[in-house]
């Protein structure tokens, strides 16, 4: 598992119980230092949080490898250490803990360095960062979970398997989300040890397989003087080939994402095909097919309504519709720095879909994924209207998953954050519907 650049981590800020009362908080620190060091070397943290907490560097305590000590009793070790590797738990005691929200947390870190004169000792790292304390509502009738696509470009760089189901887990969340092709190693055949360690990570964290993103390219073969469009036996083996191994890995829904032959998204011709020859084995693995209504698509559309014409043409109870909430945006994403108005697609400006729409197609939506750009350090979501969204859901009787789709400025481990403040913002909102 990696640890997050920021010597603060965002992962593992929570208030902490004690005899069924919440004595205090704690957060993880990244040792500072080139390498790991002996705990007696630590010299203190002292600890402010806004205007709410102030102690000084020798009132938390430390736990190391699942043992907590007080400062005094680190000084008087013998063998224990801080890894490079393994981030310190910090414990502030606060009776009552702190409130929900995102807090600004300042540290001033000392520790002792032998080769550097005692003149210039303690070395001192002081750092704040705000990071969002996550709700513990209940969340109303939802269920969450998160998406792997969140963690895109973090993934695989800063960022493996563990460290992201890690994070999932950290705000509570219970449902995990994945594309086939982006976190599987060695798609589409992943060795028996890459399983076996996914349902050991599930195991560990407390997470359940909810959707699994799959592709049916067709424009596969389109370049050269060979180019043709996929075939519809082709596309159904493609969506085939991603139903099983979605079963195999404990999926209950698969979203392809079908070649489109129009700005408005409209799929290629073979869909239809494609699946019907599909549902047969999803019935046989009980794994419901779910194409995504994705901007530029609003719900009252041709395409909406040709995916539920299939429905209730063949009465299968394993194809069903994914909403994804990024066709709620009602205001603009901001222009990325040297780009001009005008020069972008036009639904990165919102297409403003009236949450209303959703009791017209409510029968048939069988998974949401909760797109988000942007969510600020008051927890207002900078493009998406939840209260609304969110009330036409449970009105509807949705009470499945609400799975964050972060889609916003791609920095190193801006998505951890930024998904810890989705959910304590939705589930605020949705326990008080």
């Amino acid at each position: 598992m990696l640890l997050e650049r920021d010597l603060i981590q965002s992962v593992g800020f929570r208030n902490v119980r004690e005899g069924g009362e919440v004595t205090g908080f704690q957060f993880r620190l990244r040792m500072p230092s080139y390498r790991g060091m002996a705990a007696s070397l630590i010299d203190g943290v002292a600890v402010r949080v806004g205007d709410l907490v102030d102690v000084p560097a020798d009132v938390p305590r430390w736990t190391f490898s699942g043992r907590t000590y007080s400062l005094q009793e680190l000084w008087d070790s013998d063998g224990v250490r801080w890894p490079l590797e393994e981030a310190a738990i910090v414990t502030v005691p606060h009776p009552g803990g702190l409130p929900e929200g995102t807090h600004e947390v300042s540290i001033q870190l000392r520790l002792r360095m032998s080769y550097i004169p005692e003149e210039h000792q303690p070395s001192t790292y002081e750092v704040s960062r705000h990071i969002t304390l996550t709700s513990s509502e209940d969340g109303g009738p939802f269920q969450y979970g998160v998406s792997l696509y969140s963690f895109m470009t973090d993934y695989g760089t800063v960022m493996d398997l563990e460290t992201a189901l890690a994070a999932v887990a950290d705000v509570g969340a219970t449902g995990i989300e994945i594309l086939g092709e982006g976190h599987i190693e060695r798609y589409p055949e992943p060795t028996t040890e890459w399983i076996d360690r996914w349902f050991a990570l599930l195991e560990k964290y407390s997470l359940e397989p909810t959707n699994y993103g799959s592709w049916i390219d067709t424009r596969l073969h389109s370049s050269g003087v060979n180019a043709r469009d996929l075939t519809a036996a082709e596309g159904a083996a493609m969506l085939q080939r991603d139903l099983r191994l979605a079963k195999r890995l404990g999926f209950r829904f698969v979203r392809p994402k079908i070649g489109v032959v129009s700005s408005d998204l409209v799929p290629h011709p073979i869909w239809t095909e494609s699946v019907e020859r599909s549902l047969d084995l999803a019935a046989e693995l009980d794994v419901v097919i779910c194409p995504e209504i994705h901007s530029p698509t609003p719900i009252k559309h041709e395409v909406v309504d040709d995916y539920i014409g299939l429905i209730q043409r063949t009465g299968t109870k394993h194809f069903g519709l994914l909403l994804d909430t990024g066709i709620f945006q009602d205001r603009p994403i901001p222009l990325k720095p040297g780009e001009l108005p005008g020069r972008r697609p036009a639904f990165l400006d919102g297409i403003a879909v009236d949450p209303a729409d959703i009791a017209g197609i409510a029968e048939y939506v069988v998974f949401i994924q909760a797109k988000f750009h942007d969510i600020d350090e008051n927890l207002v979501d900078q493009q998406i209207p939840w209260e609304p969204v969110l009330r036409a859901l449970k009105d509807a009787g949705y009470t499945g998953y609400l799975s964050s789709e972060y889609e916003g400025e791609r920095v190193p481990w801006r998505s951890i954050e930024q998904v810890r403040r989705q959910h304590s913002l939705l589930r605020s909102i949705a326990s008080r519907l």
